[in-house]
């Protein structure tokens, strides 16, 4: 009996379309609501794929920021199952682990990794699977148990596997890019939306003009800004996040941003005039 319950909770999220897909059909084998997560759960609208992202964990949430920065990472899928289960059962078997379980019912589960990501590097496309764990978890003899399963799996798939601990995930990296994250297309903030495409345009050169070699903070310079062009206050810092996340402007993106004072090493990028004639 116990057999035949688990595979059609298995077959009923396959039919679901868990786990399939790419982009922005993909649909993780685990959404928040389904486990407990240590830490805070995260539901994100991904840049790279346009769909909302399911990340259980605060580390998770990171290493999901750090990703959708990096120009090299194209697709980004979460929570992707390890499938078909008799795949990860039969390494179970040949290593002498025991495969994971649910601990209520005692019937197999399908093992996940956080993420597999898909880069293009100098054109050639490939994909890497990543797991998050605190280094602290390591230690835990059943968890490494676990891993090697995981890595045995992708082994046998030809896709390179690793770990990342808290120790790899720059925190100040990822809290800068969550600040700008939100504002990769400036014509649907609000401030803006009234604002024909050709005077949005104008705005952007002129306030790239003013921010570069200007020695005041960040939030005095966007303050004087809206004023001059009478804009909704706030609306600067909005075209400055907006021009961070698009890499239109260069910052130190390992120094913490603060609007609240000078940010030095501000340089046009090269291929910022064509970005901004995109919008």
């Amino acid at each position: 009996m116990a057999k035949r319950k688990r595979s059609s909770d298995i077959d009923k999220m396959i039919k679901e379309g868990r786990g399939s897909g790419k982009g922005d059909t993909y649909k993780p084998w685990i959404k928040i609501q389904d486990v407990p997560s240590l830490g805070r759960s995260s539901r994100i609208r991904g840049i790279k794929t346009g769909r909302q992202h399911e990340l259980l964990s605060d580390m998770e949430r990171n290493y999901f920021y750090i990703l959708e920065y990096s120009d090299k990472v194209q697709d980004i899928r979460e929570q992707f199952p390890l499938l078909p289960i008799e795949d990860t059962m039969i390494i179970a078997k040949e290593l002498g682990i025991e495969h994971p379980k649910n601990p209520k019912t005692g019937e197999f589960i399908v093992m996940t990794t956080d993420f597999l990501v898909s880069i293009n590097y100098n054109n050639k496309f490939h994909e890497v699977a990543r797991t998050i764990k605190s280094k602290d978890d390591l230690m835990s003899k059943r968890i490494l148990e676990k891993f090697e399963i995981e890595k045995q799996y992708w082994e046998k798939k030809g896709v390179n596997w690793g770990i990342v601990t808290d120790e790899e995930i720059d925190k100040v990296i990822a809290n800068n890019i969550s600040l700008v994250h939100g504002y990769k297309d400036i014509g649907k903030i609000d401030s803006f939306n009234d604002i024909e495409a050709s005077e949005l345009k104008d705005l952007i050169y002129e306030f790239i003009k003013r921010i570069i070699d200007n020695h005041n903070a960040m939030r005095t310079t966007c303050t004087a800004f809206d004023n001059e062009m009478c804009l909704e206050k706030g609306s600067s810092l909005c075209i400055f996040k907006y021009l961070v996340i698009n890499k239109m402007i260069e910052i130190d993106i390992t120094e913490k941003i603060n609007v609240n004072k000078n940010i030095p090493s501000i340089s046009i990028m090269e291929k910022s005039i064509k970005k901004v004639e995109a919008i």
